[in-house]
């Protein structure tokens, strides 16, 4: 992998962390994904309307459906998110879906995008994925010790992220193929992708417009972050696509854990720091696999 793809990647990757921590703190609501659409949408739309007004007259079927699945599949990815946070802990929810989805989004590269994953690569996916596992309590993840609410909670944590981890493939893959095979600017993607986004929440929003204006007035400065770090993290992934294969981005952008684990649980008092950090040495290592490959 190029050292400049490398780079975007880890920056990605921690922007990535920092606004899931800011997300789970917050204890975002069911609207949550329709503001962030919204302020992203503003936030950026100086860039997405100058590259709009040049891209899109080209724009043909196929454009508009990869983009329209992208933004069915993000949505699908931020509610299961937001659900398995209202239901475990983010040191749980978090790892497995960041984990699950490199794993299943490598291996569909190669089906779908032809690329290739070497002995190297292969390794550099499964030290990421053990590091993950580790992150997210190890063994203590399906005994859940002796106390059957926390057992419920770690269960619930494993559901909910390995249903995220498979929306973060479905959604990579075709962003992939949007930026490798369509050419399509990943600046686009992410915009249009959440201006379609809030065509598909307005009519749920607008049935419960009183519960939208009160998570709007408590939780703003917030979605305000969570706005400008969301994109930001995946543009970086998207450019980074366009330098050098999806099997080696997907899961080298899953050092994200290691910052969601250190930081995330010193924040939020979460605990088993050592297997943490055993965790974090497997995704390094899982890195330096994928870098070198």
């Amino acid at each position: 992998m190029p050292l400049t793809a490398l780079a975007l990647v880890l920056v990605a990757a921690l922007l990535h962390a920092a606004w899931n921590i800011v997300a789970k703190k917050i204890n975002a609501g069911p609207h949550f994904p329709l503001l962030s659409s919204v302020f992203i949408v503003l936030l950026w739309s100086p860039l997405g309307l100058w590259l709009a007004i040049d891209a899109l007259p080209r724009w043909g079927l196929a454009e508009w459906s990869l983009l329209l699945a992208s933004a069915v599949a993000n949505l699908v990815y931020i509610r299961a998110l937001l659900a398995g946070y209202r239901a475990a802990e983010l040191t749980v929810v978090y790892p497995v879906a960041r984990g699950t989805g490199p794993l299943v989004s490598s291996f569909a590269a190669v089906l779908v995008l032809g690329e290739t994953l070497g002995a190297q690569g292969i390794a550099g996916v499964l030290g990421i994925t053990a590091g993950v596992f580790l992150i997210a309590g190890g063994p203590r993840l399906w005994s859940a010790a002796h106390d059957p609410a926390q057992r419920q909670r770690v269960r619930a944590g494993l559901a909910w992220g390995g249903f995220t981890g498979l929306a973060i493939a479905t959604y990579t893959v075709i962003d992939a193929y949007a930026v490798k095979v369509l050419l399509i600017s990943p600046m686009l993607v992410c915009w249009i992708g959440n201006l379609l986004r809030i065509h598909l929440l307005l009519p749920t929003a607008w049935a419960d417009r009183a519960g939208l204006a009160r998570e709007t007035r408590a939780s703003w400065r917030a979605v305000l972050l969570v706005a400008a770090l969301s994109p930001l993290s995946y543009l970086l992934v998207l450019y980074a696509v366009q330098q050098a294969p999806l099997s080696l981005v997907a899961p080298a952008r899953e050092v994200s854990m290691l910052f969601a684990a250190l930081i995330g649980g010193r924040l939020l008092g979460e605990s088993d720091r050592g297997l943490r950090l055993l965790g974090a040495a497997c995704i390094a290592g899982g890195v330096i696999a994928l870098a070198t490959a």
